[in-house]
């Protein structure tokens, strides 16, 4: 892995000052790898990818080692928005414009198939996330509201879905008093939570289901072959499989998939509790997104503070004042909140692609990859790991759908990606700004 993106922005072994890292317990600590072992599977990365994986592969009765640079649900699986959204990332047009008819359908299907593993996993495993219903997509104008109410439609009749509700002016104010959206939709099949403390709870389940787990151990090669050993700082592990599950901390350790998903920096911020004045944040205990490509998203945590998150970076290092970077959007929805206390304001890394759709690949016989989900990761991160792990055992039907999305590399690889990204999201952070 990357030691830039490992430790550029946060302590070794510590999760970063966050209101998640703040009411969450973590599991473990789990003792780093000291010395060789073999497994049947190596995952390495213990966020919601690996930790799905191990979790499914132990229940299966593989024998699971996982390996973790720093701690369980340390990167963008502990930091994220804890949006459980309906769909993949991108609308089903354009999934079916990429993919073709047949598997945009089997794509929209493993999708509901994600929400209803997440929400299963919490209560199999009685995770205490603070999981509820419902998530709203906001438009700042008409033309907005009225795309939102046509793919509400294009659902309903494409694939009977008919869990979204469409809201004009007064349903979406009702719902979410900003002055700056005047109607969107709400899906109540949805849902959000607190996102580390799910991952927390993955780390559990997945131990006693008999994986190892080893954190502060960091991967600094692998070398291929039946079995593959896997070089760690101080041990080896001879695995018959490994995963990937590294998502924005890859690094260095496979190419062919460091030019297809590359690492971005999102930000969020915690207000102090709001109290009875939550109400004119949100009305009702949902979550939103909203219109912006780089997009604002916006849930009440369960003390009643305003998290707010949006904006980012596409360098290693995070800004050095977090919470005046979020400040800005966050007081353009809501100009009340201008002089509200900021108790939190962190940064993650996460991954995308370039289409925007998560990237799974079989790179060499006995190895797979998942990551770049791009901002969609609570529900696709857990169900690639299920996937992978149902792939091990024989199942591959799943696998073998996502992996068939055309991913391509960003142009000038790794060299050249982020000063082309840049550029591409000064264009599109203009065209926010313009409204067109």
């Amino acid at each position: 892995m990357s030691l830039n993106l490992l430790y550029a922005n946060d302590k070794r072994g510590a999760y970063p000052p966050s209101w998640y890292a703040a009411t969450a317990t973590p599991p473990g600590p789990y003792a780093p790898l000291e010395g060789d072992t073999t497994a049947d599977v190596c995952v390495i990365g213990a966020g919601f990818t690996g930790l799905s994986a191990a979790l499914h592969l132990a229940e299966a009765g593989r024998r699971v080692v996982v390996l973790e640079a720093q701690r369980v649900g340390f990167g963008a699986s502990g930091r994220n928005g804890g949006q459980l959204g309906s769909g993949q990332r991108m609308d089903q047009h354009y999934v079916q414009k990429l993919v073709g008819r047949e598997d945009a359908d089997k794509l929209w299907a493993l999708a509901e198939d994600t929400k209803a593993l997440v929400k299963s996993l919490v209560a199999k495993h009685n995770i205490e996330c603070h999981l509820k219903p419902g998530i709203a997509h906001m438009g700042f104008h008409k033309s907005e509201v009225a795309e939102e109410h046509d793919y509400a439609d294009f659902l309903a009749e494409r694939y009977g879905y008919t869990h979204v509700e469409k809201l004009d002016f007064e349903a979406a104010q009702a719902i979410c008093p900003s002055p700056r959206y005047i109607g969107g939709t709400i899906d109540r099949t949805a849902g959000h939570l607190h996102p580390l403390a799910y991952a927390f709870g993955l780390a559990r389940a997945a131990a006693a289901a008999g994986a190892m787990i080893h954190e502060e151990t960091e991967v600094l090669g692998i070398d291929d072959g039946a079995p593959a050993t896997i070089r760690t700082t101080n041990g080896t592990v001879k695995a018959e499989h490994v995963i990937l599950a590294c998502n924005g901390y890859l690094g260095g350790l496979n190419g062919h998939v460091a030019a297809r998903v590359m690492p971005i920096n999102n930000f969020i911020a915690a207000t102090e509790p709001l109290g009875d004045d939550a109400a004119r944040v949100l009305a009702e205990d949902v979550a939103v997104a909203d219109s912006r490509f780089v997009l604002n998203y916006i849930r009440l945590s369960h003390d009643k503070r305003l998290l707010f998150g949006g904006c980012e970076t596409y360098g290693y290092r995070f800004p050095t004042d977090i919470a005046s970077l979020v400040r800005k959007p966050m007081t353009e929805i809501f100009p009340h909140l201008r002089d509200v206390r900021i108790d939190y304001a962190w940064g993650g890394t996460l991954a995308i692609t370039m289409k925007r759709l998560p990237y799974l690949k079989r790179i060499a016989p006995n190895m797979l990859s998942a990551s770049g989900y791009s901002g969609h990761g609570v529900g696709n991160a857990t169900h690639a790991g299920k996937l992978m792990a149902d792939a091990i055992c024989g199942d591959t039907d799943g696998f073998d759908t996502m992996s068939r999305i055309p991913t391509q590399p960003f142009p000038g690889g790794t060299a050249l990606r982020h000063p082309i990204l840049v550029l591409a999201m000064t264009w599109f952070a203009m065209r926010d700004r313009l409204g067109i």
